[in-house]
């Protein structure tokens, strides 16, 4: 899944390509958006709000994007193959004399004023990359719900934004927190976002996700993809379990070594299962 890291990289690629410029082509390829037409406007800015993308136009009008687990923008130059994959998978193309950014993938496309963005991420808790990003309201957020688990909670992006599973499970091994563990029994809980920041912005500059200091493949993660094979401190074999209200996309891995907690846990554990909106609102 892209994390906040991701979306931030190809939105200052966006912004370089875009900003400034007159769209000569501005097709979005979704049926409730087929006959949206942004050709003829100009682009003033494309940003990043947690894993959400904002393409500001000067008429007044945001596009905004979203990943999910698939989706990725593709920047070429005029008149350069289109190789993100099959025509089928675009979903967008925003176009000027330079520059072809094509959307593959893409979901929760919306087109509204751009005074309204806030019915679109407004949901957010604070930007972890975020020049103003504010810990102190990522922290009351996070504690407002002392009895879920710092795993779940963590990923809720109504608590902070922009941070994705890879993010959680290594700063979460990196600061010894068991991901089953209460927020309430996480000894320090600001260290733990911190962290998980500190990684992020090391990382954002460039596509590759390291948190080893390695970029190897299968070198470059402490415990995330790493299932039976031995911990790189302690050499206790890595677990892994599901986690979350959608298990299927909300893999855990950890050490049960270096990760131990003396409250009692269960990885079996399940948290009540919200209803669709409310899981959507979780991880957007």
């Amino acid at each position: 899944m892209p994390e906040g890291d991701t979306v931030w990289l190809a939105a200052q690629r966006m912004n370089t390509a875009l900003a400034g410029a007159i769209l000569r082509r501005g097709e979005l390829r979704v049926p409730q958006l087929a006959a949206v037409d942004l050709a003829g406007a100009t682009v003033t800015e494309v940003v990043p709000r947690g894993k959400h993308m904002l393409t500001r136009l000067a008429d007044g009008r945001t596009l905004r994007t979203h990943y999910r687990m698939d989706g990725s923008w593709h920047i070429y130059r005029r008149g350069t193959r289109w190789r993100g994959g099959p025509g089928r998978s675009i979903r967008a193309v925003l176009a000027t004399d330079e520059w072809e950014c094509v959307g593959y993938r893409l979901h929760d496309m919306r087109v509204v004023p751009t005074s309204q963005e806030a019915e679109l991420v407004g949901h957010l808790g604070p930007d972890v990359l975020d020049p103003d990003w504010d810990v102190e309201e990522a922290l009351r957020r996070l504690c407002s719900q002392p009895d879920e688990q710092i795993g779940v909670a963590i990923l809720d992006q109504r608590n902070l934004a922009g941070i994705g599973n890879l993010y959680k499970v290594e700063s979460l091994f990196l600061t010894g927190v068991h991901p089953w563990a209460r927020v309430a029994d996480v000894p320090d809980l600001r260290a733990l976002v911190e962290r998980a920041r500190t990684l992020m912005l090391a990382n954002r500059h460039h596509p590759e996700q390291s948190t080893t200091g390695e970029t190897r493949r299968g070198q470059d993660h402490w415990v995330a993809g790493r299932k039976g094979r031995p911990c790189r401190r302690c050499r206790t074999p890595i677990r892994l379990g599901d986690q979350g209200p959608d298990l299927q996309e909300r893999v855990t891995w950890w050490c049960p070594h270096c990760q131990a907690t003396p409250a009692p846990v269960d990885p079996r554990a399940r948290t009540g299962e919200p209803g669709t909106e409310a899981r959507r609102a979780r991880y957007q």
